[in-house]
């Protein structure tokens, strides 16, 4: 087992947590534009009711992880699914994992088209490059790399949007009257889909720490990770709405906020959001390696560097096209894992509660 004494075990489930959510779509802007913003101030409820499933999601994963002491995913899979639905399970994953690459390196692309004005697929390939180079340090250089840029990530978000709420005038537009979202008729229904597809790579890095912290730190910074991620989300929301529906022609939604208070801003939140990318692009690439090999191990390296390679033409399409396409699958193929999470832990424990009085 690795020593990771260099971080507080309690910190890398925060940043972990928040790091493989807070990709592309997330830092950008985009996947929030589709799922929340789409469904006018109605999206704000979708919100909250995203904030409590990954807060309650993110203990129950790490509760589970540590009290079975699990190093993969299949591990945690057998645990809450059993042998036939978690071997179903994995082979989701096993295309999930690699689809969610697949976006990351197109959001590189798209941040480097956007903000620098550079070839598309110059970012793609720059963002690919960096990732292999981190995934060959095994999970050591992916806590690493999250540790200190997570906070970055969260920390630029609040302060643009925060910026957005007091002094920007915004555009035209009621976002009252917006006409719904494409990932799903009702803004409870997007929430769901939303928490189901971005649970899939939470529980394949999360579940590899399941030997490294306690059960009562994992548990709380769980939760903790989870409602951070509600409190960011909100925060775009509001200020999503507020630019709406201007911000609705932006590939990266966010730097067009960020650009209505000068190049400066634009600038550093530009940068930030390559660095959501990069480190949502390590948590797939981590989580989907980790299952064939060690971390750190030969078959480890070539198994992620081979994945990014292979994810290199699909990422040349169009960001924004890939959020809207394979994220709402993702989130129908994430059902499964999100009922299990949902409702197998709390079965047991009423379960075991019955069988000590009977």
């Amino acid at each position: 087992m690795h020593n990771f004494s260099r971080w507080n075990p309690a910190y890398k489930v925060a940043v972990l947590y928040a790091g493989s959510v807070i990709g592309a779509g997330f830092a950008s802007g985009q996947e929030i534009l589709q799922f929340f913003i789409s469904f006018g101030k109605k999206g704000l409820w979708g919100i909250v009711l995203a904030s409590l499933l990954f807060a309650y999601l993110g203990g129950v994963v790490m509760a589970m992880a540590v009290t079975a002491r699990t190093a993969s995913y299949m591990d945690l899979y057998r645990l809450i699914l059993g042998r036939t639905c978690g071997k179903i399970m994995d082979w989701l994953s096993l295309v999930m994992l690699p689809g969610g690459v697949v976006v990351m390196l197109a959001g590189g692309g798209a941040v480097f088209s956007e903000f620098l004005g550079l070839s598309r697929s110059l970012g793609t390939v720059f963002t690919a490059a960096v990732t292999a180079a981190v995934v060959f340090g095994g999970l050591r250089g992916v806590i690493s790399a999250n540790a200190l840029l997570v906070p970055l990530k969260i920390a630029a978000i609040a302060v643009v949007c925060l910026l957005a709420l007091v002094f920007a005038q915004g555009t035209e537009g009621d976002p009252g009257y917006c006409a719904g979202g494409d990932p799903g008729p009702h803004w409870a229904w997007s929430a769901i889909l939303y928490t189901s597809y971005n649970m899939v790579v939470p529980a394949a890095v999360l579940s590899s720490l399941g030997r490294t912290t306690t059960c009562h730190s994992g548990v709380i910074w769980g939760i903790t990770g989870g409602l951070v991620l509600g409190v960011a989300a909100g925060l775009m929301v509001l200020a999503g709405l507020k630019f709406y529906p201007g911000v609705t022609g932006s590939e990266v939604p966010l730097l067009y906020i960020a650009g209505s208070f000068g190049v400066s801003m634009k600038a550093v939140f530009g940068g930030l959001i390559w660095a959501a990318v990069l480190t949502t692009a390590m948590a797939d690439t981590h989580g989907f390696a980790s299952r064939f090999a060690d971390s750190g191990s030969v078959k480890y390296k070539v198994t992620g560097t081979g994945l990014i390679l292979l994810a290199l033409p699909l990422s040349m399409l169009k960001f924004s096209l890939l959020v809207k396409i394979l994220y709402p699958l993702f989130g129908y193929a994430g059902l499964i894992l999100l009922a299990a999470l949902l409702f197998v832990p709390p079965l047991r424990f009423v379960r075991r509660k019955i069988s000590l009085i009977v």
